[in-house]
């Protein structure tokens, strides 16, 4: 299969008093599917999977396989760390219903990368679920060469990457330009997102989407139906709002901002994330009330 448009990754909303609020994550992820998004992603680093116990963990996947069903929206779950033999566990305990499992690079332990090679294969091979890459060297500490990433395309179980480089580069120019035609290049970084799909991305997991699903869902069908300066439009009014929630680390800002609407019942995030600060959150309010001004009502979804 071939992976294309918005993934929307999900917070994991939590109570007053930190537990997981159930009731708010299920209504996260039915206006997500709602509002445009082609799937949603449980588990990955937006949802504080780090911090949550085994049994948040299955509940989270069991919520939004559920709503993912109901909707007919794909669902990618975060899966595996920087153990092959735990990522392989991991993965390998997904439901075969799953649309993919989202590995990240191992981390921390600097593996080189014939070791990144060795790791994803052996997950692959094993895996019940197609494999999307999770490439975000600023977080793991180990930068993949586009040599690499190609060799990871191609093993047939390996259906994609989640770029998130911190830059257009040359290795993300050379990959776009010799990637194979059924690899999907997701955005992973919210502020990337337009000149990648200029260069051919899929689409994108964006953190930013949760705000504004309908928008983010609006600027891949522009770039993909070649509607270029609808797409560049989009794409300079919702920049300034994912710059301002990412002030600070993700997701502490959107959930701020998601509690400020009400959508879910606080912005608690787990240690060793601190809650937003309240310079950080209004800004991301206003940034949110200058985007919605500047997009038609159609797109604030």
């Amino acid at each position: 299969m071939t992976l294309a448009g918005l993934f929307v990754p999900l917070v994991t909303p939590f109570t007053v008093d930190g537990a997981l609020a159930a009731d708010a994550l299920e209504g996260l992820a039915h206006a997500a599917l709602a509002d445009g998004a082609t799937g949603l992603v449980a588990l990955g680093t937006t949802a504080e999977a780090a911090t949550l116990s085994a049994v948040e963990r299955a509940l989270v996947v069991e919520i939004c396989a559920r709503v993912c069903r109901e909707r007919h929206g794909q669902l990618i779950v975060g899966a595996g760390s920087n153990c092959t033999a735990d990522s392989i566990e991991a993965v390998t305990a997904l439901s075969p219903h799953i649309t993919a499992a989202l590995t990240v690079v191992p981390y921390y332990t600097r593996p080189s990368e014939a070791g990144v090679l060795a790791h994803f294969r052996s997950l692959a091979d094993t895996s019940p679920v197609p494999l999307v890459i999770y490439n975000i060297p600023y977080r793991t500490g180990r930068t993949l060469s586009a040599d690499t990433l190609r060799q990871l395309a191609g093993h047939p179980n390996i259906i994609g990457v989640k770029h998130a480089v911190g830059s257009i580069d040359d290795t993300t120019i050379e990959l776009m330009r010799t990637r194979p035609a059924d690899f999907a290049v997701l955005a992973g970084d919210d502020l990337y997102l337009a000149p990648l799909l200029a260069l051919g991305a899929a689409g994108g997991i964006l953190a930013s989407s949760t705000l504004v699903t309908g928008s983010f869902a609006a600027l891949i069908a522009a770039w993909r139906d070649g509607r270029l300066d609808e797409a560049r439009a989009l794409a300079h009014r919702l920049a300034g709002l994912s710059a301002a929630l990412f002030a600070e680390p993700n997701p502490t800002v959107i959930k701020a901002v998601l509690a400020a609407q009400g959508r879910i019942p606080s912005p608690a995030v787990r240690l060793p994330l601190l809650p937003a600060s309240d310079l950080a959150t209004a800004a991301a309010l206003a940034a949110f009330e200058n985007c919605a001004a500047e997009l038609p009502e159609k797109l604030l979804v």
